[in-house]
């Protein structure tokens, strides 16, 4: 039997053009997957594979999916952080998982737009104007504003200092966060309920966790001004949805930017989907040309690595 390779969830097109797999083919058949599989369907397609590639979180690797693998030696997930990999089962069948790097600031940069997008009603204008229309809608600018930063760790801090280009002031707060460490990046550091009540625009940068999970929910909501935003381009479930579409359907916030669902692929009747006030983005805030060049010509190397006998970049 050939040795196989499988690339997953590449939805783009673009693994095989984001990296020089050539090292590789000598070794390896690749089969690379456009389209997201699950169930008996996955399990078809991977069960005499040896390497996966897995793109973010779009394919869970539970024990379950593991233990009927046996092929499976490595399995490559693009970051450095997968909660969808059961990493200590994959550690016990013998199965290697590895990691990769990522490049610029795609998630920070996302953010931001999308906190113009929606404030500035880009979407609704957008349609207007394609139906004959002109402009219709106002929205606040960004300088003088207050933006509230849920988590500044990796991602939140280039979310900061991309605001503090736009004249906006920035407040953090999380569960460690200290009065010295946000002052070293010109942000102040308020309380719990300060983060939710006092800015224009609230965004979210944390890793999602138990601790985490329904961080962001109705005692939250009923914090919020009912001219506040809320963006979020970091896990679905730190944001309690009923809660959510309650405040929007409700008027207690004036809109929501959302880049992470619950459940992803997000379901076509969702109810988020018909949602007053929103822009909804299909979890694309590390889809760039850079990022995708950084992960698969890291997957590459790691693959290499593993053939070789070499340390891999690997997932604690």
């Amino acid at each position: 039997m050939p040795r196989v390779l499988t690339v997953l969830d590449d939805y783009q097109r673009i693994a095989l053009r984001s990296a020089d797999w050539a090292p590789l083919r000598d070794t390896f058949d690749i089969d690379v997957v456009a389209e997201h599989l699950e169930g008996d369907e996955l399990l078809e397609r991977i069960r005499a594979t040896e390497v996966v590639v897995a793109m973010r979180e779009r394919t869970a690797f539970p024990s379950e999916l593991l233990e009927r693998l046996p092929a499976l030696r490595l399995l490559v997930t693009t970051g450095m952080r997968n909660a969808s990999i059961d990493v200590d089962a994959a550690r016990r069948r013998g199965v290697v998982v590895a990691g990769t790097g990522s490049a610029g600031n795609s998630v920070a940069e996302l953010t931001i737009g999308m906190m113009i997008a929606l404030t500035r009603n880009f979407v609704e204008e957008d349609a207007s104007i394609r139906a004959g229309g002109w402009q219709h809608s106002i929205g606040p600018g960004l300088a003088g504003r207050t933006l509230g930063v849920l988590g500044l760790g990796r991602l939140g801090v280039p979310v900061a200092r991309l605001a503090q280009a736009f004249d906006m002031r920035v407040i953090a707060w999380s569960r460690s966060l200290t009065s010295e460490r946000a002052a070293e990046h010109g942000v102040t550091a308020v309380s719990r309920e300060e983060l939710f009540s006092l800015p224009d625009i609230l965004t979210i940068h944390l890793p999602l966790t138990p601790g985490t999970r329904g961080l962001v929910g109705r005692d939250e909501f009923e914090l919020m001004r009912e001219d506040a935003y809320l963006v979020n381009t970091s896990r679905g479930p730190i944001v309690d949805e009923s809660a959510m579409l309650e405040a929007l359907r409700s008027g207690g916030i004036a809109g929501a930017a959302l880049d992470v669902y619950d459940l992803e692929p997000l379901p076509a009747d969702h109810p988020l989907r018909s949602a007053p006030h929103t822009l909804l983005l299909p979890h694309i805030g590390y889809v760039s040309t850079d990022n995708y060049r950084a992960f698969y010509g890291d997957a590459v190397d790691d693959v290499l690595a593993y053939l070789s006998g070499s340390p891999v970049r690997v997932l604690a």
